[in-house]
């Protein structure tokens, strides 16, 4: 019993360690972030990251957006069809893409596509002794290395998730007028009607929330990961896992959040009103 006890004991010790560890690592990697944004030796990494985050990401979220609305739409006709609500197809398919499908599945993808690319790029900097040298050379590694990645995440994954959005949408209707006949007009004056502005950007906050989770969780696998290639290897299946489940918990809470002050300033203007 006291040999469970003292192991669970360890147990929690080490996270609580590594969970200060990561808060200290997200602090200085955020302590650097505007002189890396605004100061001209940083530029070229930094669009370097830009390129490799954003423009060599844009097929692939926008081949699972296109994907994402179409399977909605197969799933969601026949019922409707069924329910002869057929008419509000625009509205579940445009909600549901700009509000949840389109920018959790474009960021689990960019958690898997751009995430593991962090990770072992920067764990294999950690093995070779790149990091060291670096320190070696007086410059800071998270200056450098972690920050670039951390900034071209927090600003172009929303972005993407725009693209992600729209072509979820156009997934959702190519489908649903060409395969199963649905009138294109209502469906397009539906969701004219029930998407808002709130709605269009909904998915981008939470993206920019994904994002800054997703680089430092990866940027933070790869520095501090074991030694050889089978340490680089962990630390790419760790830092995915992290990140999918960070970004679930995300997703949960914003939406609660997101939803709670919607609620507040629809009860405001119907009382100004």
């Amino acid at each position: 019993m006291i040999a469970t006890v003292a192991k669970l004991g360890a147990i929690v010790s080490m996270l609580l360690a590594e969970f200060g560890d990561f808060c200290t690592f997200c602090g200085h990697t955020m302590r650097w972030s505007f002189a890396v944004l605004f100061e001209k030796r940083y530029r070229a990494e930094l669009l370097e990251q830009f390129y490799f985050v954003g423009t060599r990401s844009v097929v692939v979220v926008m081949v699972t957006g296109l994907f994402v609305g179409a399977v909605l739409a197969v799933q969601t006709v026949p019922q409707f069809k069924a329910a002869g609500m057929v008419e509000q197809m625009g509205s579940v398919v445009n909600l549901s893409v700009l509000r949840e499908l389109g920018p959790v599945l474009a960021g689990v993808m960019l958690a898997g596509r751009v995430g593991g690319g962090l990770t072992a790029e920067l764990g294999t900097m950690r093995v070779t002794q790149q990091i060291d040298a670096l320190r070696a050379m007086g410059m800071d590694p998270l200056a450098v290395l972690v920050t670039p990645r951390f900034l071209a995440c927090l600003l172009l994954i929303p972005v993407l998730a725009f693209y992600a959005s729209f072509m979820g949408i156009l997934g959702g209707y190519f489908i649903s007028i060409g395969l199963y006949g649905v009138d294109g007009g209502a469906f397009w004056e539906l969701a004219s009607r029930m998407v808002g502005v709130y709605d269009i950007f909904y998915g981008p906050i939470k993206c920019l929330f994904f994002g800054a989770a997703m680089s430092l969780i990866c940027c933070y696998k790869g520095f501090n990961c074991k030694p050889g290639a089978a340490g680089v290897g962990r630390a790419c299946t760790e830092s995915f896992v992290v990140s999918c489940m960070a970004l679930l918990a995300i997703d949960l809470l914003l939406g609660m959040t997101l939803n709670t002050i919607i609620e507040l300033v629809w009860g405001i203007k119907s009382m100004l009103a």
